[in-house]
């Protein structure tokens, strides 16, 4: 009887701890594949995130009203998707957005030689800012693989030119959402030249101003 109840004691205990860690981590990860990093920027207007599952960018697309989708993934212009966290099949992003009547637009974050900034800038700002003053496209999702770097320059690119953030402060966000401390610095050509070098068009019309007004 004592060796009964012993082995049911070796047994029990590693599964209950494997239940009580496992489970957890397990719905931790399904969340993150599914929903990959699906944050909001502006509530009702702007939306970040990774390459979701399927039925993940799906549902999203649905419960918030999404119009258009901003994918900046340069090597995958209409990524297959996962159906789901258990299902390998694919399934174009594209065809999802086509099937709800989303509008989907592929963006390639480009960059411009750094003795020409900043002066020039990246031609894909301009496009972006095409598509971000355009109120039919509101709300926006904007995303690439992780959901980190190319999403994140954009959305400090939006909060500087329409929220009117100081350069210091979205380069904060930009590091608290996971682009990483060593990487957010000037060194970095996407940060220099989407945040940090970044002249909002007010701004950039205030001087052009000035300049005419001393002649």
């Amino acid at each position: 009887m004592a060796v009964s109840a012993n082995w049911r004691g070796w047994v029990l205990g590693p599964a209950m701890a494997v239940l009580i860690i496992g489970l957890p981590l397990m719905y931790q990860r399904y969340r993150l594949t599914t929903w990959k990093r699906l944050r909001v920027v502006v509530p009702g207007r702007v939306y970040r995130s990774g390459q979701m599952t399927a039925t993940g960018f799906e549902d999203s697309l649905r419960r918030l009203g999404i119009r258009t989708v901003i994918n900046v993934q340069n090597e995958y212009p209409d990524p297959a998707l996962r159906r789901g966290f258990f299902d390998s099949r694919k399934v174009s992003e594209r065809e999802i957005c086509e099937r709800l009547g989303v509008r989907y637009i592929h963006l390639e974050p480009d960059l411009v030689p750094p003795k020409l900034t900043p002066q020039h800038r990246p031609a894909v700002i301009e496009r972006f800012l095409e598509i971000m003053d355009d109120e039919a496209n509101y709300p926006i999702l904007i995303h690439c693989k992780a959901g980190l770097h190319r999403t994140g320059v954009l959305v400090a690119l939006y909060r500087r030119e329409y929220q009117h953030w100081s350069a210091t402060r979205a380069l904060e966000e930009l590091k608290d959402r996971g682009f990483g401390d060593a990487a957010a610095t000037s060194a970095n050509l996407y940060v220099s030249q989407y945040v940090l070098d970044y002249q909002p068009r007010s701004t950039r019309l205030c001087c052009v101003e000035s300049e005419g007004g001393t002649k």
